[in-house]
C-alpha cells in the first residue's frame, strides 16, 4: 500500500515517510532511462551523490518526487540539460591545488621535453580551468606549441563555457594567489583581459587545444597520450565505475606516460596497480611502467 507523503520543510531531500526502498526503484529507474533515451550513463555513480544531486534538481523544478522528475526530463531536453549540469561534477578553479602544479613542473615536464610531440588529455575538464592552467603552464616552459590538449566532458554545456574562456572576475584574485603558489613565473594578469564582470583569456592558450564530448562511462580510447589529467572525478564513481574507467586510462597513456589523479584518489586496490610507478605519492602522478 502506498504511504501517503508529509511536506518536509525543504525537498533538498524526500519528504518524511518516503520508503527508502521506493526511493530507490526511481532513482533506479530514472537514471535507466536517461541511459536509454540520451545515452548519459549515470547508474554506476556513487549512490549518495546521485541521490542527492537528483533532490537538489527536483526542489529546483519544484517537483515533488523523483518519478515526476522522470517524467520531466524524459520529454524536455532543457530539463535533461539542467539535470545533467547537476550530475556532472563541475567544482573547479585555475591551479587548484597549486603544489601539484610545482611537482608537475619540476617532475613530469623535464621528461615531456625528450618527446618531439605531445599529448595530452583533459578528462572530466568541466569549465576547463585546468585546461587553462596546463597550457599556461606549457606556454611558460615552451612546450605549448608541440603539444596537442584534449578537454573532454560528458557535458556539452560545461565544454561551451570552456571553449568560450571567460571566467568570473572576482575569481581573479584566488587564481592570482593559486598560480603565484603554483611556481608562475610572470605576471597572471597577462593571459587575460577584464569584460566587465568576466575575464577573458588569450585564445593562443588553447590555439593546441581540442575540446569534444566524451563520455567516461561508456565511451572508448581515442588516442595515445603522455599524460592524462582526471582529477576529482573518480571520487563519483562507484569501484565497478572507477576499474573500467582505470582500464580505459591505462590504455590510452603510451609507456612511461604519466596519469594524475585528485588529491582523494588513488591507484590502489585496481587492478592497473603493479602496473605504474609513483611520481609523487602526495600529489597523485602515477608513471605507466609496464
Amino acid at each position: 500500500m502506498a504511504v501517503p507523503l508529509r511536506a518536509s520543510a525543504s525537498l533538498s531531500g524526500p519528504p518524511v515517510a518516503y520508503s527508502p526502498a521506493l526511493e530507490r526503484l526511481e532513482i533506479e529507474l530514472l537514471l535507466e532511462g536517461v541511459f536509454r533515451h540520451y545515452g548519459f550513463d549515470f547508474r554506476s555513480y556513487a549512490y549518495a551523490s546521485v541521490r542527492r544531486r537528483l533532490w537538489k534538481r527536483i526542489e529546483d523544478e519544484g517537483l515533488r518526487s523523483i518519478s515526476a522528475l522522470q517524467a520531466l526530463v524524459l520529454h524536455d531536453r532543457a530539463a535533461m540539460e539542467r539535470l545533467l549540469l547537476d550530475l556532472s561534477i563541475n567544482v573547479t578553479a585555475m591551479f587548484r591545488d597549486p603544489a601539484f602544479y610545482r611537482v608537475f613542473r619540476k617532475q613530469v615536464l623535464p621528461v615531456l621535453r625528450t618527446y618531439p610531440f605531445i599529448r595530452i588529455w583533459h578528462a572530466g575538464c568541466s569549465t576547463g580551468e585546468e585546461v587553462y592552467s596546463t597550457a599556461i603552464v606549457l606556454e611558460e616552459e615552451g612546450l605549448l606549441d608541440r603539444t596537442r590538449i584534449y578537454a573532454t566532458d560528458i557535458n556539452d554545456v560545461v565544454l561551451r563555457q570552456a571553449r568560450a574562456g571567460i571566467f568570473p572576475l572576482n575569481r581573479m584574485q584566488e587564481y592570482t594567489e593559486n598560480y603565484i603558489r603554483a611556481g608562475g613565473a610572470r605576471s597572471f594578469s597577462e593571459y587575460y583581459t577584464a569584460m566587465y564582470d568576466g575575464a577573458l583569456f588569450s585564445p593562443a592558450l588553447t590555439r593546441n587545444v581540442v575540446f569534444s564530448q566524451h563520455n567516461l562511462v561508456t565511451d572508448r580510447s581515442f588516442s595515445e597520450f603522455n599524460v592524462i589529467f582526471c582529477r576529482n572525478v573518480l571520487i563519483y564513481f562507484d569501484r565497478t565505475l572507477q576499474d573500467r574507467v582505470h582500464s580505459l586510462f591505462y590504455e590510452s597513456l603510451v609507456m612511461f606516460g604519466v596519469l594524475a589523479l585528485g588529491s582523494k584518489e588513488s591507484i590502489r586496490g585496481s587492478q592497473y596497480e603493479p602496473c605504474y610507478e609513483r611520481v609523487h605519492a602526495r600529489e597523485k602522478l602515477y608513471r605507466k611502467s609496464r
